[in-house]
């Protein structure tokens, strides 16, 4: 699908896009130029002020995408993930949805990804699991985290989102 012309755009949404690294997830969803502000500020929040361990938000971002099958997300993310410590082990149980090999909290933040993707909730027994660890700040920053994530990949796999590292990967800018 095709980038829209940023040149069109308001100069706040142009400097949106460029404060951002000029991503393609960021130039394309400036196809939506009211809402994409809003969507902008909750992915920042998200990114820099979760109560979460960095660690944890990755693993459930991470399988978000991978249960979404964007490719784009899990691009991005398991270099974050790396960025933060998560560890091979844990990247590939994101990729399976087997925590064999994870801490318990890991595996309790994976398993409950999966619920909350699955069943769009938590069970009784999950949020007394992940309570045993989170606080509740943290228990509401997991929801809010994985239900931004279904939303993204959403629009990543609707709109074809690429990777910028790859072939066609810097889009096809709208035309005159």
């Amino acid at each position: 699908m095709e980038y829209p012309d940023l040149s069109q755009l308001p100069v706040e949404l142009q400097e949106a896009v460029t404060s951002h690294g000029s991503l393609n997830i960021f130039r394309m969803i400036m196809h939506s130029p009211v809402l994409a502000p809003g969507v902008l500020r909750l992915g920042d929040a998200i990114l820099q002020r979760n109560s979460l361990p960095d660690t944890l938000r990755e693993l459930a971002i991470v399988r978000v995408g991978r249960v979404y099958g964007a490719a784009y997300e899990v691009h991005h993310h398991e270099k974050a993930a790396r960025l933060v410590g998560l560890g091979d082990e844990a990247l590939a149980a994101a990729d399976t949805g087997s925590a064999v090999k994870l801490s318990g909290p890991e595996a309790a933040v994976l398993a409950a990804t999966d619920q909350l993707l699955d069943r769009h909730t938590l069970d009784d027994a999950a949020r007394e699991e992940l309570l045993a660890f989170l606080t509740m700040n943290q228990l509401a920053d997991l929801v809010i985290t994985v239900g931004f994530y279904q939303l993204i990949c959403d629009f990543l796999n609707t709109f074809e989102v690429a990777v910028e590292d790859e072939p066609g990967g810097v889009g096809r800018q709208a035309g005159p």
